[in-house]
């Protein structure tokens, strides 16, 4: 009977964990290896619930950049410092890098591991940008860097550039005890 007791308190406890995670988000479609470094390549129809958060207690940040883009290089450490700063508080950095997949293991990969990278970085690979992008927001022309901010509540779009005071604004904006 004991034995029983703990393999449900168990059972449980592993469900509660889950639980309170909000929902898994899907796998990729491949990940590519270089360098001992691990890229998540996803097309936009697995990409897509990165676009939704069912925690009300999650803000998710999906900052959409290149490494040819000169701004997005720009913005890229005001990311990385609200990441560190929240990353124990129910905030998600999600850097969707758009290089182009020929480029991935000479430029995208070295840049990561050269500027050490500590956002989650994933690869969108889907060319039908005509298609996804007003699916993003109907108000995004394409141009980047984009970000989203996202609640189970709340999504917010911005074409532009931030530097950390304007993004830390928008952040807590979403969620006034961040700070507690």
């Amino acid at each position: 009977m004991r034995s029983y007791l703990i393999l449900l308190v168990a059972f449980l406890s592993l469900g509660c964990t889950n639980a309170t995670k909000g929902r898994e988000l899907p796998k990729p479609l491949k990940v590519l290896e270089e360098q001992r470094y691990e890229l998540a390549v996803y097309d936009f129809d697995h990409f897509e619930p990165f676009l939704t958060v069912n925690d009300k207690d999650v803000v998710r940040v999906v900052n959409f950049w290149a490494t040819w883009c000169k701004p997005c290089l720009a913005e890229l450490p005001a990311f990385e410092t609200l990441h560190e700063k929240y990353k124990d508080k129910k905030v998600e950095v999600i850097l969707v890098s758009l290089d182009f997949p020929d480029q991935v293991q000479e430029k995208l990969i070295p840049f990561i591991l050269k500027n050490q990278l500590k956002s989650d970085v994933i690869l969108l690979d889907d060319p039908h940008g005509d298609v996804w992008i007003p699916k993003v927001s109907e108000d995004w022309s394409g141009a980047i860097p984009a970000t989203v901010l996202i609640s189970s509540e709340e999504y917010r779009f911005y074409e532009r550039t931030f530097e950390y005071p304007a993004l830390e604004h928008e952040l807590l904006s979403f969620k006034s005890d961040f700070n507690d």
